[in-house]
């Protein structure tokens, strides 16, 4: 993993997180406990801080960046391959793989954003929406097995944690 200070600040990751080492973190980044960052995600903080909660996942070739602070909740899943310029993703939202989320994204909590959804510049969306399409609107609001989606999402990335410390770097033996 590349851990990279910028500007004086120094990434904060909380010693029950998890980031691959195939992960680069740079600047004022804070992760929680229980968070974990896979392999070839990229969270570069050098406008604002991007603080991401517990038990969270940022999944592999994810981008996260902001032109200003930015605040991801707990429980959150963003999938593989996501850019994720959002401003602020409530607990227990799941992005889907491909999405986009630009600048001044806000999402309520326990929103799904659909797979290859593009969403534009400083959309709101209100608590437990389903959003879905280019560009990204709510088509409704999410139902049960759209929050139980969610729920195992994010509860097997914080399981996955303890297989990938057991195993060890083979590059470290």
């Amino acid at each position: 993993m590349t851990i990279r200070s910028l500007d004086g600040k120094t990434p904060q990751i909380d010693p029950a997180a998890f980031v691959s080492e195939a992960a680069y973190i740079v600047g004022d980044v804070v992760i929680g406990p229980n968070s974990s960052v896979w392999p070839g995600a990229v969270i570069r903080a050098d406008s604002g801080r991007i603080t991401i909660g517990a038990g969270s996942n940022v999944q592999d070739n994810s981008v996260l960046h902001a032109d200003a602070d930015a605040v991801i909740g707990d429980g959150v899943t963003i999938g593989h391959g996501v850019v994720c310029h959002a401003r602020a993703i409530a607990d227990g939202c799941l992005i889907g793989n491909g999405a986009v989320l630009n600048d001044g994204v806000e999402l309520g909590e326990g929103c799904l954003v659909a797979a290859g959804t593009t969403v534009t510049e400083n959309t709101v969306f209100p608590p437990r929406s389903l959003v879905r399409g280019i560009p990204g609107k709510a088509i409704g609001t999410i139902r049960e097995r759209h929050a139980e989606l969610q729920r195992r999402a994010a509860e097997s990335y914080v399981r996955r944690i303890a297989r990938y410390r057991a195993e060890g770097n083979l590059e470290s033996r």
